[in-house]
Order: structure tokens, then sequence, then C-alpha cells
């Protein structure tokens, strides 16, 4: 489990690369398969300068071993280990780091080691606690799910939307760039503004791009398929991409004016105006009178004849 694990486990680590992105659901998947023969292992000794009550984990064995978006898991008994890496963390596989591990764990042969991240317990099984349905390296992942939980969002920029960790459980910054050029559309379309084939086309590339991320990463050739991210010009139009901090999530965003469409629902004034007089006409001509002592009748507005 030494060599070629240590290796990868130091190309992926962001504080060696001097990165400034959140290891993304695609590096998540690649520690996974990197540890799986931790499986069934006993916890020895615990380090680390954690906040969580570390005692807790020594003379556990460890039964399981998973993923989910961002979340690094590591399954017990009873509970779990559930470590987002964040922005800047980091892991070692039987090896160090010369800097104090958030959190290590040591068995009688090997030993795990995380940095500059999250560390929490996750009590009970892990299936009451995520739904694997929405990670989208997941084999339950259940595209019809992710367009129905877009759909109840319709004011929410793409750019945000992609980013949801509630509908697109793993993507991150990088993959929401390369998704939104590769389909065309701008990062400030509105989600309810998009034509079906274009909301499909979100729901399937974020899955289509994770694993093409996932393939990439493995051989070490990931930045040389960027289009958009970090790019200075359009592949496509020759002209100078958009570099803005855009939607709530306020990431970085990378874009063309030109060829990525901008999707919103824009009504005219002249057909808005047209609907209102309309409605104050209807209003007035047909409305509900009731009078005291007998039962309601409609007055359509013309004077009623005798009899």
């Amino acid at each position: 489990m030494c060599g070629r694990n240590e290796r990868i486990a130091t190309q992926l680590s962001c504080s060696h690369t001097r990165c400034t992105y959140m290891p993304e659901g695609p590096s998540i998947v690649i520690l996974k398969e990197q540890t799986t023969d931790f499986v069934g292992k006993k916890v020895l000794k615990v380090s680390g300068n954690t906040k969580i009550d570390t005692k807790r984990l020594v003379g556990q064995r460890i039964v399981g071993i998973h993923s989910w978006g961002k979340h690094f898991l590591i399954e017990f008994a009873d509970f779990s280990i559930r470590i987002h890496f964040l922005l800047f963390g980091s892991y070692r596989i039987n090896e160090r780091k010369e800097t104090p591990a958030r959190l290590g764990l040591k068995f009688a042969k090997g030993e795990l080691n995380f940095y500059a991240c999250s560390v929490q317990f996750v009590e009970g099984k892990l299936r009451d606690t995520y739904d694997w349905r929405g990670d989208v390296m997941s084999d339950e992942w259940d595209p019809a799910l992710a367009k129905e939980k877009l759909l109840a969002k319709p004011a929410t920029l793409a750019c945000d939307a992609m980013l949801d960790q509630s509908v697109f459980a793993g993507v991150g910054n990088i993959i929401k760039n390369e998704v939104l050029f590769r389909i065309r559309v701008h990062p400030l379309s509105k989600i309810g503004a998009l034509p079906p084939r274009k909301l499909d086309e979100v729901v399937n590339q974020a899955r289509q791009y994770s694993f093409e991320f996932l393939e990439w990463k493995k051989a070490f050739v990931l930045k040389k398929h960027w289009l958009a991210h970090t790019k200075r010009m359009c592949s496509r139009c020759e002209i100078p991409l958009k570099l803005k901090v855009l939607g709530k999530t306020q990431r970085r965003t990378f874009y063309c004016e030109r060829c990525q469409v901008k999707y919103a629902k824009t009504v005219k004034k002249a057909a808005r105006t047209k609907r209102s007089a309309s409605n104050r006409h209807q209003s007035s001509a047909v409305r509900v009178t009731k009078r005291p002592g007998s039962r309601p009748t409609r007055s359509t507005g013309v004077p009623r004849g005798p009899g």
C-alpha cells in the first residue's frame, strides 16, 4: 500500500501543488480507492489537534470507507468520521507532513493522516444521514431527482445551482465552470428560464464531466483538459473570457459572453400592460354582490330589466 499510493496521495494534495481550489467529488473517490485496504483494520493510536473525542476511536475497527460528494467517510460499527478538506486540506497515506495533523490514525501496519480539514462524528448508520441518489459519482445517482430539485428553485442562478450540494453532491467550482462552458449556458442564467433540453444537459453533464474529471485526475492530465477554468481566451470565439465572482456562492467564474447564452424570463411591457387592463376590465364587469337576507347574485355590468 506504500509506493504508488504515496505518490498519488502526494500529487493529489493541494498543499503540495499550491492549489487554491477545494477538492471535488472525483478526488474524494480517488482517496476512497486508495484507502480500501484499511477496511477491517483496528485503530491502535489516534493523534492530531482535532476537537473531537479521539479516545472514542481507539480500539475501533474500520468496517467501511465511503465518499459522498466532498465528504470522505470512515465507518465504524456505531458511528463514522466525516472529513471535509475545505479549501486547503490534504492527506498522507503511510507517511506524515512536518506540520501537525488534524487527525492521525495509526494501525498495526500503516497510518492515515489528514491535515487542515474539518473532522466530525456522524452518529448511527450513514444511510440515515446521506442519500447517495444525490451524489454525482454514486451508482445510485438519480438524474430525475436532481431535475426535480432544480425545478423547485426556478430563481436560482446556474452558477449557484451547480454548486448546491443538495442537488449535485461532489460538484465543485472547476466542474461548474467547465460544464456551463461545455453546454453554452451563461452562469447568470436562471434555472427556471432554461429550456428543457438545457436543463437536461446541466443534469447529465454534471455527472458526465465528473467521471471525465476522475479519469483525467488519475492520469495527472486534468488541467490539460480545462477549456474555461483559469483560461484567458474562449477556444470557440477566440475572444477573452470573463472572470468574475458571481452568485450567492461568490466563487470565481470563467465564462464567454458571446457563446454562453444568458437565459432569463422577461415579460414585454406591452404584453404586461394589456394583461393588466384585461384583468381590470374583468374585475369591474364581473363581480359578486350580496344583498342582506338574499342569496348572492352575479352582476354582469348590464342593467337588469323589470321583472
